[in-house]
């Protein structure tokens, strides 16, 4: 018996008397402690960010960088979320933090202001990557550890993403940060101690006030909490109902709002009653329990409170952002104008995509570890999302790392397994050579993964940003007055990277009311020539304008007419992604301009 749990289950460190002698290709001083598996990440993770010059998603910049760069330094473009409150300024508020600090250093010059927020987001990845081993470690043991972070780090999508200053990027860190403090999670939620689960609950509480949806995932992990917890009554009325009372006022007031003037006066006093109920439910709960949890507690209504009063100050009004947020892609579908995906995207596209390669790996250590609680997670997270019309890749990173997690399981079993067969055969040079099955798997997944990354990272969807920063310098040098984008709308990164207060207009696409009338971006899209021609013969004619090779063929004409001429053209991508091939871009200026 003693020696099939040897061969058969890596769940637990206890068993494992004959694995412990297995010397593994990762045996290294790299994993002695919990700071220098950070640091070697940390070092990992700057690199990836510098090597990433690459468009993806254009929240990356127009969500985050873009708010920030208003807040900073008083131009930006704001985008229609804003302006309907469905945003929170929570996350775009680090990154004003940065901006700050460049611009108080005399540091905010193009190389900077480009660079400087990835890099910032380099140190949450770490952060992330960090908490995955420790994870790892926590469910299974310190060999899955290994691998689980060697599998993170080598996946073509992590690498490609992870470091964008998205906001599912950091919430996919506060997961990977929250599980590992979750009793649910573990094979024994009793070696948990009550703090941890306080712990769990504060992390998933900023979580969801960075990304509403982020409650997807939490709601399973609480209902799952709900089921194998034996304080129940403790865990509802101590612990989540704190939560609570800091949030019903304003969802109820929220629903319900009427004019600025009534959310301006009576409902600042109803938001103090609130927070302060549960700020007096969570110091009586600490006195019952503990000094500690009366901090953990604190902390929960903290982070929502301050969360509310942020969103007051900016928006200048009370407004319940994680309502209307979830109002508007959850129950008006409102998200679907930006198209749509079949029921099973995510299953047969989207995260196998992700996945990759990973995926037999994944699935074998799905099935081999029968930790069903760790991948239900990912089958709700997959199955919620997939009830949505509008479906993209970012929306299920969360769940990635786990994903990747049961890959290393599945490598971790095959060394054992290869090490065992090594013994069996008594062959002489066991703790020298690699398991061959590791050694033809580990070069499989390098092989496909990192060609993967690197055409993504540097070479893919790279013209947008080679524009900007080419732009930002011509601007810095007073050669740029104003620019006029003939492009699908928020097709390049804006101020944030120009960084120059200049005229500059996107042909805009913001959701209409009625359905008849198309956006800017659709009429341009559908008679280039007409529409431009509109533009330059009623307005000021920009100095430079902006467009891709496939809608700059039909208007070359019409450009050169007007006296512009081409002055650069930037590589963008090899083949069509979501429209006509968009090979390059193209920088039009006026003659005289």
């Amino acid at each position: 018996m003693r020696q099939r749990a040897v061969s058969g289950n890596l769940n637990t460190s206890k068993s494992e008397t004959t694995q412990d002698k297995i010397k593994s290709p990762l045996e290294s001083d790299l994993f002695s402690s919990d700071k220098t598996i950070f640091a070697a990440c940390l070092a990992f993770r700057v690199a990836n960010a510098l090597l990433i010059q690459t468009y993806f998603n254009p929240d990356e910049h127009w969500q985050a960088l873009e708010v920030a760069h208003r807040i900073v330094f008083g131009y930006g473009h704001l985008t229609w979320e804003w302006k309907e409150g469905i945003r929170s300024y929570l996350h775009p508020m680090l990154f004003a933090l940065l901006y700050k600090i460049l611009a108080i250093l005399h540091l905010d010059f193009p190389w900077f202001m480009v660079k400087a927020p990835r890099l910032l987001q380099s140190i949450f990845s770490a952060v992330g990557d960090l908490y995955l081993y420790k994870l790892s470690n926590a469910l299974f043991n310190d060999r899955v550890a290994k691998w689980a972070l060697v599998c993170q780090l080598a996946n073509w999508f992590m690498f490609f993403c992870f470091n964008r200053t998205f906001s599912n990027c950091l919430e996919t860190v506060l997961t990977l940060v929250g599980l590992y403090y979750w009793p649910c999670m573990r094979a024994s939620s009793s070696r948990v101690s009550l703090g941890s689960r306080k712990w769990g609950l504060a992390v998933a509480a900023l979580a969801c006030a960075i990304r509403p949806t982020s409650a997807i995932t939490w709601v399973y992990v609480g209902l799952l909490e709900l089921l194998v917890a034996r304080d129940r009554l403790r865990f509802i009325v101590l612990e989540a109902a704190p939560i609570g009372p800091s949030l019903l006022g304003t969802i109820e007031f929220s629903a319900s709002r009427t004019s600025t003037d009534v959310r301006t006066s009576s409902y600042a006093s109803r938001l103090t009653e609130n927070l302060l109920m549960g700020a007096l439910i969570n110091i009586v709960d600490g006195y019952v329990i503990s000094i500690p949890y009366t901090s953990t507690c604190g902390i929960r209504v903290l982070v929502l409170g301050l969360a509310c009063l942020l969103d007051r100050l900016m928006y200048g009004s009370w407004i319940l952002v994680p309502l209307n947020f979830l109002k508007f892609n959850f129950l008006s579908s409102g998200g679907d104008y930006y198209g749509t995906h079949k029921w099973h995207w995510y299953f047969t596209q989207g995260f196998t995509v992700m996945v990759f390669t990973f995926l037999p790996y994944t699935i074998a250590g799905i099935i081999k570890s029968k930790r069903w609680k760790l991948s239900g997670l990912i089958a709700w997270v997959l199955g919620l999302y997939s009830v949505l019309g509008h479906k993209e890749f970012r929306f299920v990173l969360p769940v990635l790392p786990i994903a990747l997690m049961f890959s290393g399981y599945s490598l971790a079993v095959m060394e054992r397994a290869d090490y065992l067969d090594r013994k069996k055969e008594g062959s002489s040079n066991i703790h020298v050579k690699w398991p061959s099955k590791i050694q033809l798997s580990i070069f499989f997944l390098l092989v496909t993964n990192i060609p993967m990354a690197v055409y993504m990272s540097l070479v893919h969807q790279r013209g947008t940003e080679d524009v900007m920063n080419y732009l930002s310098r011509e601007a810095l040098n007073e050669k740029v007055k104003s620019i006029l984008f003939l492009m699908p709308c928020h097709a390049t990164p804006y101020y944030s990277t120009l960084h120059r207060n200049l005229p500059m207009r996107f042909l805009d696409c913001s959701p209409r009311e009625a359905k008849d009338i198309l956006a800017e971006s659709d009429r341009f899209m559908m008679d280039p020539v007409g529409f431009a021609s509109v533009i330059v013969k009623n307005g000021t004619l920009p100095s430079h304008i902006v467009l891709f090779e496939s809608e700059e063929r039909p208007l070359r004409d019409l450009l050169v007419s007007y006296s512009f001429r081409e002055i650069q053209r930037f590589f963008h991508a090899h083949f069509k992604v979501d429209r006509d091939l968009q090979a390059s871009v193209v920088v039009y200026a006026l003659a005289d301009g």
